[in-house]
């Protein structure tokens, strides 16, 4: 209840005041759940908040971008019509490794629910499955990719079979996270 108001008053205070993101995403030591969807809401407000958002999103300082990468995966909740024109800077973003982790997992969190243009297609199967494949790959990483190849399947019937067959050779290796998010889109696959 306390977040919730705590939201309000601040989606009231920033919706009204000419914020500049990138100052507001790098002003306090420590990012909270209610700064980040304050700020989404904000971005979200209009085309030209949400691409300052994205540039912030995009940009090669990485504790502003780390940031950002929360507030964008909030606003494409809210709005996932917004972010369809940065679709390709998101793909783009997976196959860097000059990243963090933050970044590529909300880059998958925002692409696991919305619609992905067919030119994106072969470059995000090819990277989703390099994530499942590498021991090293962040959890949250993985259990993203693992459904953003799942919706894959209904254009790409082919890589289901093999789709199936890394999650159960993988299964008894991974994290509770990894089983959990594996056996229901096994159960879906069946």
């Amino acid at each position: 209840m306390a977040i919730q108001t705590a939201m309000q008053f601040l989606d009231l205070q920033m919706i009204t005041i000419k914020m500049n993101i990138g100052e507001e995403l790098l002003k306090y030591q420590v990012q909270s759940k209610v700064r980040a969807i304050a700020i989404a809401e904000y971005a979200s407000s209009s085309d030209e908040r949400f691409r300052e958002l994205i540039n912030c999103f995009l940009s090669d300082n990485g504790r502003l971008a780390q940031r950002a990468a929360w507030s964008v995966s909030w606003a494409a909740r809210k709005k996932p019509d917004m972010v369809q024109p940065y679709i390709g800077s998101l793909v783009n973003q997976l196959g860097r490794s000059d990243v963090h982790n933050a970044i590529v997992r909300n880059s998958l969190r925002v692409l696991e629910d919305i619609e992905i243009p067919e030119i994106y297609h072969a470059q995000l199967l090819n990277t989703c499955f390099d994530f499942i494949q590498k021991r090293e790959t962040a959890i949250a990483i993985k259990a993203f990719s693992l459904h953003v190849l799942f919706n894959l399947t209904k254009f790409y019937p082919e890589i289901k079979n093999e789709l199936k067959l890394i999650i159960q050779e993988n299964i008894e290796f991974e994290t509770a996270a990894f089983r959990s998010r594996g056996k229901k889109i096994l159960a879906k696959l069946k």
